[in-house]
Order: C-alpha cells, then structure tokens, then sequence
C-alpha cells in the first residue's frame, strides 16, 4: 500500500478532527526514492540505537563479572577468619605453656576446625590410597616395586592430597603407584 502525502494543512487537520465535510484533499504520491531514504533513515536509527543498547550491556556484564571474580572467594575468607583466630590463639598458647600435650590438643582443635570449615563449602578430599591408580584423578610421581601383585597398578602412597570442590577436582593427587 502507497502513502500519500497531504499537501493542504487545513485539510489534514480536519481528517485528523474527524471532520465529516473535508473538503476533498490532493494526494501525491511519495516517490520511491523518498520512500526507500525515509526507510533507511528509520532502519539506520533502529541499528544504532541497538549497536548502543548491545555495548551498554557488553560494559555492564563486564563490571559485574569483575566484581564477581573480586568478591568470589570473600565467603570462604570469612568463614576462615574464625579460624585465623584460632590460629593466633593456639599460637599464644605455644609461647606461654610448656605442657606439650595441652598444645597438641590445641593444634589438632584447629586442624579439625579447618577441614570441617572447608568441607561446608564443598571441598572434600580425595581418597587415594589402596584404590586403583586413575588418570583422572591422580597424577603419578614414581612407580615402585611391590612384592604382592593384588597391589600392582594401585595407589601405595600419596605425596600430595587431591581435593574435589563440588564434585569437581580442583587438584589432582600426586601417588606413588605399585609396579
């Protein structure tokens, strides 16, 4: 369908009033080439208005991604403070007692305040030793020889821990594995 443009200004107030006697309008048809200019003219505004909108979003996701990498450990650092306390505490009790077995009992509290504090936020270690030796979970450091051949191919001992954080490894375990 063809627009027409009004030459008559009186004439197109009236049609816009809903007048019924309106006089009777001359009509010209636009050219196609103004046509075709006045669609791109819209279709240009509509694309930089988008190529705006889409880098206002590229700018924010990037903020907020950075705050995010900024922020994401700050639950686990303070859900460790408890711990750092502990520390100093245990520390202070080193220096001014000499009952060893008060210390030690000192020590281990804080040990088992740590693991237990790590594993409510999902890290869990790995359990190596005597399974069978996995290039998925661990990393081999040495082979040795073993007189039982039950435990060729099997983890004998393990250098490093591994850890899974959420069912995910986050470190692989370092073993010593029976040849």
């Amino acid at each position: 369908m063809e627009e027409k443009e009004i030459n008559n200004p009186e004439a197109v107030e009236q049609a816009e009033n809903g007048a019924e006697n309106a006089p009777e309008v001359e009509v010209t048809p636009l050219s196609e080439l103004d046509q075709t200019k006045a669609d791109l003219a819209e279709q240009k505004d509509k694309y930089l208005r988008l190529m705006a909108e889409f880098e206002n979003y590229k700018r924010r996701t990037a903020k907020e991604r950075m705050d995010l990498i900024q922020t994401a450990g700050k639950d686990v650092i303070v859900s460790l403070l408890d711990v750092l306390d502990d520390c100093d505490r245990a520390e202070k009790q080193l220096n001014s007692s000499a009952d060893i077995a008060v210390q030690k009992e000192g020590v281990q509290l804080v040990f088992n305040k740590i693991r237990t504090t790590m594993q409510a936020k999902g890290l869990n270690a790995m359990e190596s030793i005597g399974k069978d030796f996995d290039v998925e979970l661990h990393e081999a450091i040495t082979e040795v020889p073993v007189p039982d051949n039950k435990q060729k191919g099997k983890v004998i001992d393990e250098v490093t821990k591994g850890y899974f954080l959420n069912e995910k490894i986050i470190r692989f375990a370092k073993v010593v594995v029976g040849k």
